[in-house]
């Protein structure tokens, strides 16, 4: 790097499975631009989210803690006023932190009311908006049902799709996720097997352009620095439907197999049985369901992929790929029917396990790009490796990530993590209903190391994945008698981790070091018979 000026493009995709990437070995579904970022920087082999839920996920990446931390433990679940997030991390750094896409943030607006912040104001802006200056803002659900509009705000693509022409009430739902069959019948994208259609939208006008053009818009706007944008683009996310040229690059013959035993059927754990029976899980476990939704899936990973190739033309273009640092990840995988389960919400790695590629500019890197790291790393280490790039000193009082910067320079730390935390909520699930358990037990945790998987199901006995001899994670061994030492170490590390200091964030252990005595010295005498036992620092 030479120069002093530093920025962070931090790219997040929607819904994209760890292994439908090209670097990360999917045999038919070619990646090249994002094989090029892995070129030129660390690709991360065991990285896992803190939630395989958006939310969740979304708020541990923007806050740098667990879920039990930060709060929400779910969508439409509002991050508490207070709850510090990149932007604030990022913005007393002189490091203007915006957003184009997605961040399922829903905002405390009763907190808010409650301190007498005005939503208008920048503080404002700043609390409802996840910390972010919201250059533009989309959470991408613009349907609308019997009950009215998922999203309440006006979506700003659905008014670009109005003035390139594009006309209808909702030019989002009946455009850009939909599809006219052969007798010029609108087919809504939300069917599952309407995914073997193209999209109705030309391809420029689809969202995944018109996100990375925004994207572009940005970087231009804050030529001179230094910036964090966070592109987070809403697909491969259903509505499974893509625009033509993608909708046929990809057959059945490109498809993964799915990763699935009848055995995972017979007397399955109590909880995966319920998620099981869940609509979406019976769906996906159908052949013509997977068939028609897996293309399409793919072809929205491909446009992505070629958005990448536009984006990192625009950066060499204007000289800042050698001052930026790159980020390339998701919020969580999705299931596509292994495992008999669709969507996300549980812990198989097709979900919880994401990619995460990290190019790093600083010449310290040089020895450590091209390579891969099969360290455990979580979602929420990048907000301190952010922190580091930009120079600032740890906040680990606050943030329960760790930098990543020594395995971008080629250095493993004496002290790596043993195990990453991940925990979903299922109370609103109809999984829980099915179960017939109150909301307050509807919690799971997955602790996993380099060979076990364990996930501690409150009220029920525990799930097991030995990763070594049983990668696919098709057999439990939750209820096997054999297995009941390594069931025992993984409980305490369950334990170890709840006993973690969390909710302290407005003192370090520094400043608490430092208050050691004080007291004693502004005249709080406590013990002391007479003044001849006073030290002579106490003495006036």
């Amino acid at each position: 790097m030479g120069t002093d000026i530093r920025n962070v493009l931090f790219i997040m995709c929607d819904q994209l499975r760890w292994d439908y990437l090209s670097c990360y070995g999917h045999p038919a579904l070619q990646t090249p631009n994002i094989d090029r970022l892995a070129a030129r920087g660390v690709r991360f082999n065991r990285a896992y989210v803190q939630s395989p839920v958006c939310c969740s996920s979304r708020m541990s990446f923007y806050t740098g803690r667990y879920m039990n931390s930060h709060g929400v433990t779910w969508n439409n679940i509002p991050l508490r006023v207070g709850e510090r997030t990149l932007g604030d991390y990022l913005r007393p750094l002189g490091v203007r932190t915006a957003l184009v896409g997605k961040t399922h943030m829903y905002a405390d607006k009763e907190g808010m009311a409650w301190l007498g912040l005005d939503p208008e104001s920048e503080v404002g802006t700043q609390t409802a908006q996840c910390g972010f200056e919201p250059f533009e803002r989309d959470d991408g659900l613009h349907p609308v049902g019997p009950a009215g509009p998922y999203d309440s705000k006006p979506a700003p693509y659905n008014a670009y799709l109005k003035e390139q022409g594009f006309d209808a009430d909702n030019p989002w739902d009946d455009w850009a996720n939909a599809a006219i069959d052969e007798d010029g019948t609108l087919k809504s994208g939300w069917f599952l097997r309407n995914s073997v259609r193209p999209a109705r939208v030309p391809e420029e006008h689809s969202e995944t352009p018109y996100t990375t053009r925004r994207a572009m818009e940005f970087i231009d706007e804050a030529s001179g620095g230094p910036w964090c944008l966070h592109l987070s683009y809403i697909k491969p996310h259903w509505p499974y439907i893509v625009p033509a040229p993608y909708h046929d690059m990809y057959g059945t013959g490109d498809m993964l197999p799915a990763v699935r035993a009848d055995a995972e059927k017979q007397n399955p754990h109590p909880v995966l049985g319920a998620f099981q029976d869940m609509r979406i899980s019976k769906s996906f476990s159908r052949d013509e369901v997977r068939e028609a939704a897996i293309p399409a899936y793919m072809g929205l990973i491909k446009q992505i992929d070629d958005q990448i190739g536009v984006l990192m033309d625009f950066l060499e273009e204007r000289g800042l790929v050698d001052t930026t640092m790159i980020v390339f990840t998701s919020d969580h995988g999705d299931y596509l029917g292994d495992h008999w389960l669709g969507e996300k919400d549980l812990f198989h790695d097709c979900v919880s396990r994401i990619p995460l590629i990290v190019c790093d500019p600083r010449d310290q890197a040089q020895a450590a790009r091209g390579t891969v790291s099969d360290d455990l790393v979580e979602a929420i280490d990048l907000i301190p490796t952010f922190l580091d790039f930009f120079g600032a000193p740890p906040q680990p009082h606050r943030l329960e990530g760790r930098t990543l910067t020594p395995l971008l320079h080629g250095e493993r730390p004496a002290e790596w993590r043993r195990y990453v935390v991940c925990e979903s909520d299922f109370a609103m699930l109809p999984a829980r209903r099915a179960l017939g358990i109150p909301v307050s037990q509807a919690r799971l945790t997955m602790i996993a190391t380099e060979r076990w998987k364990y996930i501690h199901a409150e009220g029920f006995r525990p799930m097991l994945y030995d990763l070594a001899e049983d990668p696919q994670e098709l057999k439990d061994l939750g209820d096997d008698n054999s297995h009941e030492e390594v069931r025992r170490d993984l409980a305490e590390m369950h334990f170890e981790w709840t006993r973690r200091l969390s909710q302290r964030v407005t003192k370090s252990d520094a400043e608490i070091e430092a208050m050691a005595g004080v007291n004693a010295r502004r005249g709080i005498l406590l013990g002391f018979w007479d003044e001849s036992e006073l030290p002579p620092e106490l003495r006036k």
